[in-house]
């Protein structure tokens, strides 16, 4: 077992244990795995004035040692696979196939911007006075905060810690309640390969709303990136607006994945598979409407069907499970709301729509529904949770009025072999993540994230850094010739 006795928080560099502590449940076994102490509004401002002082002395770390730091994290990180999935799977439920490639995803970015940190750069721009020069500078914007969601409790952080760490930003962390073992296991990394006390905490508690509030209303904290639903960034949104904070959004999705005729249908149904049940279709760039050409709909349902039929529920530490618990189980109760709501609404149920039959955790199973139409939930909002709704459609146009017609704009994925169809889609589609004959377009090295309603910023690539980097303009005159 993975799971260490004992799991204080990580605020300021030091670990700190309470009396008050809240449960931390397996969903696969509904058992409570360990108690974590709960922290509030006076653990977080500690966490705070630990990166208030820290910060210049980040600040001017050269950037070769805060590659360094993140490159020892990023090693550690991978020589620890084996115990830090097994931790996620026990405390999230993904299968430990998928722990294992999370864990992996996430020390992708420690890696990536291990690099980009010694590549922070300036300019220098003509000027119209020939007594002056014009210099551009980039500085790190300062006290920086990070609030997670428990979908994937290690990548959603190291995607936010390796920039702000290689700008030179400090970072507290949030993370959900529902998985903070990974977060913690995280700072131990840290800690380890000398990361200075200060530059990362971890609070977490059963308060979200109370931690939040005390970030937000910190002049002091200068930047927030938060990944989770629509509603809640809009609300982190008008609180930044007091303090004229930064922030970085990702935000709720409803993606289309899109099969025309002329597409592979064997490697689109695989790609399929990848879209949505990967986490159990817990994740914000699941794709949620199959919009399937008319003349391959019948053939495309009962590839899929047949694969979706084929994967094991169950806990996600047994062999050859490939369909993990949800989370909670109001995750449950609303993925049967959907498919409730979509049969009575004439759809019809091809695979799967009820609970699983297992004494104990919060199983659903793969299900598949045809005859969906645009009144039904599932076509509209995220269901998080392994249903796929197939709808047919006739023509290209048809199908990419259908696939916008959603305040999301996420992601996208469309099958076809058509090289000028591949281009119009991708002009045409209002999203910020395409996955062109792919179903699984997230890497490092690439920009993640969307426009509309799906959020602000972009995090992963060279983009990426840029989001904890201010710009200084540095007008320098009295130059002698």
């Amino acid at each position: 077992m993975a799971i260490s006795e004992n799991y204080p928080l990580f605020i300021g560099g030091d670990w700190i244990d309470k009396k008050e502590k809240f449960d931390v449940i397996n969903p696969a076994t509904e058992e409570v795995i360990v108690q974590v102490p709960n922290a509030g509004p006076e653990e977080m401002k500690q966490a705070i004035e630990a990166a208030v002082r820290v910060q210049p002395e980040w600040a001017d770390t050269v950037a070769s040692e805060r590659a360094r730091i993140l490159a020892d994290a990023a090693k550690l990180m991978r020589e620890r696979i084996e115990k830090l999935a097994e931790i996620m799977t026990i405390e999230e439920g993904k299968p430990l196939a998928e722990s294992r490639g999370e864990i992996g995803y996430a020390a992708s970015f420690l890696e990536w911007f291990a690099e980009e940190a010694k590549r922070i750069y300036g300019d220098t721009i003509p000027s119209n006075s020939k007594d002056k020069r014009i210099l551009v500078i980039k500085r790190p914007v300062g006290v920086t905060a990070a609030i997670t969601p428990w979908n994937f409790p290690a990548a959603m952080i190291t995607r936010k810690i390796a920039p702000a760490f290689a700008a030179g930003c400090t970072m507290i962390v949030k993370p959900s309640e529902l998985t903070p073992l990974s977060a913690l296991e995280i700072a131990k990394i840290f800690e380890e390969v000398g990361l200075p006390k200060g530059v990362l905490s971890i609070v977490a508690g059963t308060e979200p709303a109370a931690l939040t509030r005390v970030l937000m209303d910190d002049v002091r904290v200068r930047k927030i990136s938060f990944t989770g639903s629509t509603p809640v960034g809009k609300l982190l949104m008008k609180q930044a607006a007091d303090t004229m904070k930064r922030v970085s959004f990702e935000l709720g999705g409803h993606a289309p994945f899109i099969v025309f005729q002329d597409a592979d249908l064997d490697e689109a149904v695989s790609h399929a598979v990848l879209a949505k049940m990967r986490g159990m279709g817990e994740a914000c760039v699941a794709a949620n409407r199959f919009y399937v050409q008319e003349e391959v709909l019948e053939s495309f349902t009962e590839k899929l069907a047949s694969r979706l039929q084929a994967m094991k529920v169950g806990n996600g530490l047994q062999e050859g499970v490939s369909v993990g618990p949800l989370i909670e189980p109001a995750a449950v109760q609303k993925v049967e709301d959907h498919v409730q709501d979509a049969v009575a609404k004439g759809a019809k149920l091809v695979l799967g729509g009820e609970r699983s039959g297992q004494n104990k955790g919060y199983y659903y199973p793969p299900t598949l529904l045809t005859n969906v139409n645009e009144d039904m939930k599932v076509t509209f909002e995220e269901t998080f949770g392994p249903v796929a709704a197939i709808l047919p459609f006739s023509t290209e146009e048809e199908v990419i009025q259908k696939a916008n017609n959603t305040r999301y704009g996420l992601a996208a994925y469309f099958f076809t072999r058509d090289v000028g169809r591949l281009f119009r889609l991708a002009d045409r589609l209002e999203y910020g993540i395409l996955g062109a004959n792919d179903g699984l377009p997230s890497t490092a090295q690439a920009p993640f994230g969307g426009i509309k309603e799906s959020g602000l910023g972009r995090e992963g690539s060279k983009y990426g850094i840029e989001e904890y980097l201010d710009i200084k303009y540095i007008s320098i005159g009295g130059i002698s010739r």
